[in-house]
């Protein structure tokens, strides 16, 4: 855990995004049901403090598919399967954290959250320069957008409880070793303290 987080976050500012939590990929965090309670408990917090929220899923059309290249070693696997389709259930936000009027939606065709979508400007619009990560895997959507994140020079936090992987190793040394050097690192109750705070 970060113990130099700022312990004051201006709401306004501030937008959290609950990356990845959709049907088909819910289901593979360890302790699903109270990941998503933890996350929706937060998601409601930073609405009451007045603060954005935001929704990153990944779900491709077909032209998505055929533009994945094969260099790609990830995705030229799901566009050949023709996974994850944009209207397939398996690409529905869980209900638990079903989006609301004034929250911001982007649908990525890669790991992170900006490259492929417009949510950098979204959140530039609103004048958003701090952001709390939620999101499955550790080690992709969250790894990917953080690093992302970082060189854009947002204020970054990552909800410790608020994350998953599949695998514990690599989830344990992101949160301990790498993600420190980029964001401070909190739990739910920490961000209900710093909102509380401002």
């Amino acid at each position: 855990m970060s113990t130099t987080a700022p312990t004051t976050v201006v709401p306004e500012r501030t937008a959290l995004l609950a990356m990845d939590f959709q049907n088909g990929i819910v289901s593979l965090a360890p302790d699903a049901d109270a990941l998503v309670a933890r996350v929706a408990g937060a998601v409601a917090e930073v609405r009451a403090a007045g603060g954005t929220v935001g929704h990153v899923r990944v779900a491709f059309t077909e032209d998505d598919w055929a533009a994945v290249p094969a260099t790609n070693k990830s995705f030229s696997a799901v566009a050949a399967a023709k996974m994850l389709h944009h209207e397939d259930a398996a690409c529905r936000i869980d209900e638990r954290l079903a989006p609301e009027d004034g929250d911001i939606v982007v649908r990525k065709v890669r790991y992170g959250s900006f490259s492929t979508t417009d949510l950098h400007e979204r959140l530039s619009d609103r004048g958003i320069d701090t952001l709390v990560l939620a999101g499955i895997s550790t080690s992709g959507v969250v790894l990917s957008t953080l690093i992302d994140a970082a060189d854009r020079d947002y204020r970054l936090y990552v909800l410790s409880d608020g994350v998953a992987d599949p695998d514990p190793e690599i989830h344990r040394v992101l949160l301990d070793k790498v993600f420190p050097s980029r964001a401070h690192v909190i739990d739910t109750a920490g961000l209900r303290a710093l909102l509380r705070s401002a």
